[in-house]
């Protein structure tokens, strides 16, 4: 998808009863650093409160998100930065899965890290074929935060969710119907299908569908959070590690990492 540049880092276009957030860092494929994410959190509550009753999330450019901004994270030396960025993360997480709005993700091109885990958090992925789709915290050594681990779980099981982690493996939108990582793949015209979708569920009892997500977003929210604070802390010590300090190593020269398991 694509729209004229802004200065804003997520734009928000209301139309009727449908509210659009786009992702809108196309420079650098919609990479989130601590700016992005925090003018995220504003966005959302503003569009939660709003008249809106479908909300669709997706990016500007070439990509839904290629995750975090890995360079912006390297130039911020501030380790005190790190657990308030989390909770950033976790603020962005809960508030995409208790939206008392029906949630679709529209992803395309790169879809990863901790832009999957944000995609996940909605009630219906939709996928076009240009999608590359990868849970990829594994090349640097860390684990899927933003409630990464919650989602896929929920989504394809412990098992499969483990799998889908460690190998990082980057799949097809085809592929990741297959696996239950999507709900719907897209061949062709993915805009005319997202508004399609769009406008057939306003065309149903919106209010009853809310209230059934926000019975089961409360039966799970507790979960959620233990999640979070889980991937907060469990990736604080992956930082420390010679694996993650080697996966960055050969992000930055381009190279295959070679990991000890340390």
């Amino acid at each position: 998808m694509s729209v004229s540049s802004s200065t804003d880092t997520v734009i928000v276009k209301y139309e009727g009863r449908t509210a659009t957030v786009m992702l809108n860092r196309p420079e650098v494929l919609n990479a989130l650093d601590e700016a992005t994410l925090k003018e995220l959190t504003v966005k959302l509550r503003e569009v939660a409160k709003s008249e809106a009753d479908v909300v669709v999330l997706c990016g500007n450019g070439r990509g839904f998100s290629a995750g975090g901004d890995i360079k912006s994270m390297l130039s911020n030396t501030d380790e005190t930065r790190f657990l308030p960025i989390m909770d950033i993360i976790s603020e962005v997480a809960v508030a995409l899965y208790t939206m008392p709005k029906l949630v679709i993700s529209a992803i395309h091109g790169p879809t990863a890290g901790l832009g999957l885990s944000m995609a996940l958090a909605a009630d219906y992925i939709m996928a076009d074929a240009s999608s590359i789709i990868a849970m990829n915290f594994i090349g640097i050594g860390l684990i899927p935060d933003g409630g990464g681990h919650f989602f896929l779980q929920n989504r394809v099981g412990a098992e499969a969710a483990k799998r889908i982690i460690w190998e990082g493996s980057k799949l097809s939108a085809e592929q990741a119907l297959a696996l239950g990582l999507v709900d719907e793949a897209v061949k062709e015209n993915f805009q005319q299908a997202v508004r399609a979708k769009v406008d057939t569920w306003l065309q149903k009892p919106v209010a009853a569908m809310i209230e059934t997500k926000l019975v089961l977003a409360d039966l799970n929210k507790d979960k959620l959070v233990q999640v979070l604070q889980a991937e907060k802390h469990g990736q604080a010590k992956m930082r420390e590690t010679a694996d993650h300090k080697e996966g960055i190593a050969a992000f930055l020269q381009k190279r295959p990492p070679v990991f000890t398991g340390k």
